[in-house]
């Protein structure tokens, strides 16, 4: 299973979030760990692409105005995938990834 931690920007975000939000986007992060185990990609529905702006940043659209940003990080175990959270909330977290 990917290791992952979260940016001081992430929490700071997610304390912004109402309980569904937080409900969705968690629903949204099991999607995307277990594309990560399979390594076939992530599901169309996911909508995961790069951060124009910011190299190695990428964005996980999980409602319509709910966006998360991360990157990889070094392995924490062996053969697995680091996750770092970097933001989370609306479209207005891409201004600073």
């Amino acid at each position: 299973m990917p290791t992952h931690e979260e940016l001081a920007s992430f929490w700071n975000d997610w304390k912004q979030l109402t309980r569904d939000q937080k409900r969705q986007f968690q629903a949204a992060r099991k999607k995307l760990v277990a594309d990560l185990r399979t390594g076939k990609g992530f599901r169309t529905g996911l909508c995961i692409k790069r951060v124009q702006k910011v190299p190695g940043v990428y964005e996980m659209t999980w409602t319509p105005d709910g966006r998360a940003t991360f990157e990889f990080g070094k392995e924490v175990l062996p053969g697995e995938q680091h996750i770092i959270w970097r933001r989370i909330g609306g479209h207005e977290i891409l201004d600073q990834p």
